[in-house]
């Protein structure tokens, strides 16, 4: 990958100027783009309100799913608006019905948004179980296979490991879900525009994911799949304004639910929030989605590649399959310690299980990455 590919994308971003940014499985800063959307937005609002036609309603909804499914499959009207992960998975674990006494398999020291939701469900009679990570793909879907017994009726996983960075073999688990009709979950907050998925061939039934990790949106809003074919059996238990077909019309009121997954929206968003992600979207959509993932697995590889001569362990190491998450642990290296010194030195990561955790987007440069392996050497 030549050097000046993505000069333009580095340049749109400010943090660049200020910190070097390598928490992008965490938060992201904003681009140039998102700010100009914006403020083109708010003046236009500042003059005509709700009339103005900087950016309209429906067009901003739609061009954002018409990204999201080419992104990731699908139709569009599998596809809604929320405001964070953990309320995907609460609208998940309360509108899906299970049988009596169902397993639920969870992850190994998830993130909780992917836990705490599906708690109620022990208190009707379900079992809570959780798969051991394991060190590689392989090794989680060895450990996946020995947790399917006959009553687990229900399985959500991140597509990726928010701690160890293991991108998880979702086609492999998506099949053997649908063989076993059991419910496929996935949490895609660390996975949506990292690693390649397609909500079709992986058989997911249900997925919710966060903007503003690695589609470089706002914080506060979040996105949900439900395929067509689970709409009439995942159940509504919030109904608001947004949720019933003709909901422009007030009034009479309305019993019959939206067609599609914009059912489980309840009421008026923060339309800002979508202006937002819609410049983010066009940002990496017009530098190509392929091509935007490819940067940050070559980014991570130079970082990994690094830190490997510093003679840290990296997770990395253990697997074969891509990622942009890299974790580099040492004897006698306290990651916390080490994350303030780096942050000291404005650079931003994080400490995950004993690790320090990395994670470059594409906006990220060669020099970041230098500079960073230049100063954690010191430390």
């Amino acid at each position: 990958m030549q050097k000046n590919d993505f000069s333009l994308f580095q340049e749109a971003f400010p943090v660049n100027r200020e910190l070097i940014w390598l928490n992008n499985c965490g938060t992201t800063p904003s681009s140039t783009n998102v700010s100009n959307a914006i403020q083109s937005y708010l003046d236009g609002y500042s003059k005509n309100g709700i009339f103005s036609e900087v950016e309209s309603f429906y067009s901003v909804k739609n061009e954002i799913k018409t990204s999201i499914v080419e992104l990731l499959g699908g139709e569009t009207s599998e596809y809604a608006f929320i405001h964070n992960t953990s309320e995907g998975m609460n609208i998940f674990s309360y509108g899906i019905t299970l049988p009596q006494n169902s397993t639920i398999l969870l992850l190994e020291d998830e993130y909780p948004s992917n836990v705490y939701p599906w708690e109620h469900l022990k208190d009707k009679g379900h079992t809570i179980k959780f798969i051991p990570i394991g060190k590689s793909p392989s090794e989680f879907l060895s450990n996946f296979e020995s947790c399917i017994t006959n009553n687990v009726s229900l399985v959500s996983l991140s597509a990726v490991h928010w701690c160890t960075g293991i991108p998880l073999p979702l086609k492999e688990i998506g099949e053997m879900c649908k063989s076993k009709n059991i419910h496929f979950v996935v949490d895609g907050a660390q996975g949506v525009g990292h690693i390649p998925m397609n909500v079709k061939e992986m058989n997911i039934s249900y997925m919710a994911f966060s903007a503003w990790k690695w589609l470089l949106g706002p914080l506060g809003l979040a996105i949900i799949y439900v395929s067509n074919d689970k709409l009439e059996t995942l159940k509504v238990k919030f109904k608001g304004t947004e949720s019933v077909l003709g909901s422009e019309n007030y009034l009479p009121y309305k019993e019959i639910y939206k067609t599609g997954a914009e059912r489980y929206e309840v009421s008026t968003p923060s339309f800002i929030d979508w202006v937002y992600l819609k410049a983010s979207l066009q940002l990496i959509r017009s530098t190509g989605f392929t091509k935007v993932r490819e940067r940050i697995y070559y980014l991570s590889d130079l970082l990994a590649n690094g830190l490997g001569k510093q003679n840290f362990m990296i997770n990395t190491d253990s697997f074969a399959e891509k990622t942009g998450i890299i974790v580099a642990k040492k004897e006698n290296i306290d990651s916390n310690k080490a994350v303030n010194y780096l942050r000291e030195n404005k650079i931003i990561t994080a400490s995950r299980l004993g690790g320090i955790r990395f994670a470059p987007h594409a906006y990220n440069t060669e020099e970041q990455i230098e500079k960073t392996l230049t100063i954690l050497k010191k430390f």
